[in-house]
């Protein structure tokens, strides 16, 4: 267990959340927080054939590659083989978002993580009306998902049970990073962890 803090940006593609979660990280950085973020994708390939490190992977069978610099670093690699008995070249699932910020984030003070709709921790909703009918929130939803923090919409007058703002406001992330540091206290890394408003 570390100390981290961790809040979820989400939304339907389109909507916002790499404007919203590079504002935000900018914001709580300038608080003087240390940052750091991940970014749920589908299918992505950092390493190009042919290089050094993707010959450490695929040639010589390394199960991680840290690819280190001066000033910047990488890690690469496989989630772990699948159980015995699995298809052939089958990987086991993704791990959960709390192993992911364990494993490699825990020397953050606050994790901004952009998609995981489907984790438990607390969360920030971007919807925008003008990209997408519906939004994922649903009021007085009380499933898996984590608790909401705030939504920041294009839609006056949206009704819901946290605060809502103006998705374009000049103020919004400032006012989601004072959200952050007094709802979230250290050690939320367990999901769903916050204190009232």
């Amino acid at each position: 267990m570390t100390d981290t803090r961790v809040v979820c940006v989400v939304g339907r593609k389109k909507s916002g959340k790499t404007t919203t979660v590079v504002g935000l990280v900018a914001e709580l950085a300038r608080r003087g927080h240390a940052v750091m973020t991940v970014k749920h994708g589908h299918g992505f390939d950092l390493d190009r054939e042919g290089s050094d490190s993707w010959k450490h992977r695929h040639e010589g069978g390394a199960a991680r590659v840290v690819v280190s610099g001066p000033d910047e670093f990488a890690v690469l690699g496989s989630w772990d083989r699948a159980p015995a008995g699995a298809p052939p070249g089958a990987v086991s699932a993704e791990p959960p978002l709390e192993t992911l910020v364990e494993r490699y984030l825990q020397d953050a003070d606050i994790v901004v993580v952009e998609g995981f709709k489907a984790s438990g921790f607390p969360r920030i909703e971007v919807f925008r009306s003008s990209a997408h009918p519906e939004p994922l929130y649903r009021k007085g939803n009380t499933g898996s998902a984590g608790p909401y923090l705030a939504i920041l919409t294009d839609v006056p007058f949206f009704e819901a049970d946290c605060p809502v703002l103006d998705v374009d406001g000049p103020d919004r992330f400032a006012a989601l990073a004072d959200m952050i540091e007094r709802r979230l206290p250290p050690g939320s890394v367990s999901p769903t962890r916050t204190t009232p408003l």
